[in-house]
């Protein structure tokens, strides 16, 4: 495979360093709901799902009731952190234009937060009209189902074989290769922690980057190479 079909990134924590912004609101939001819980903890467990996701998991394991007011209060004061305070992460425009294959975008997150964060930063012209939200798919099933790396795959008349996924989170490495794909850890972002690399690379990443530049070479090698072979 000397070219893949498609590369797809995920949005935050890969290209934008959001998911330390939106876990320092979450975190505080559970705090005051009766689950502490520190902004790192909550990234090292939670990176990768929806905040609707994380409370019923919370309450699964911990057998504490949540009010699911606190899904729309999140949403709404993470938007506003993230207006405010998002930037792209160093090196990443330059890494996303020289990818000369298919690209796109396949995130959690919704469709219009994709969209200010990646206009803010100025990556949405690499993206524009390539950007998948995993909940407008049909059925809305989140990371780590695959159903939006399969979705994403299918509008762009891709092969999932021959795809590579970018993935921060141990929830998005695991939906990546249950749709068949490969998969390129990536953990440059600020809610990176010790033991990061070596839990994406046990969720299934063939390898991990923790910087923008390594991307097109790793990416070259990796294509040369069939997990097959």
């Amino acid at each position: 495979m000397n070219q893949p079909d498609l590369v797809i990134f995920d949005c935050d924590g890969v290209l934008v360093d959001s998911e330390i912004l939106a876990a320092r609101v979450e975190a505080e939001l559970l705090t005051e709901a009766g689950f502490e819980i520190s902004a790192e903890e909550l990234s090292e467990t939670y990176a990768g799902l929806t905040f609707k996701d994380i409370l019923l998991s919370i309450e699964q394991r911990a057998g504490i009731p949540l009010q699911a007011s606190l899904i729309d209060k999140a949403e709404e004061l993470v938007d506003r952190r993230l207006r405010q305070d998002v930037r792209a992460i160093e090196g990443v425009h330059e890494a996303v234009a020289q990818v000369t294959a298919k690209r796109c975008i396949c995130s959690n997150s919704r469709a219009d937060r994709i969209e200010f964060m990646l206009n803010k930063t100025r990556l949405l012209p690499l993206f524009e009209g390539r950007i998948f939200s995993a909940l407008d798919t049909p059925g809305g099933k989140t990371k780590p189902a695959p159903d939006v790396f399969l979705h994403a795959a299918t509008a762009l008349g891709a092969d999932p074989t021959r795809t590579f996924v970018i993935e921060d989170s141990v929830h998005g490495v695991a939906g990546a290769r249950a749709a068949g794909m490969r998969v390129i850890g990536f953990t440059g972002a600020s809610h990176s922690y010790p033991g990061h690399a070596d839990a994406l690379t046990e969720a299934g990443a063939e390898t991990v980057i923790r910087r923008w530049s390594e991307l097109k070479s790793v990416l070259a090698a990796l294509s040369e190479w069939s997990e097959d072979a």
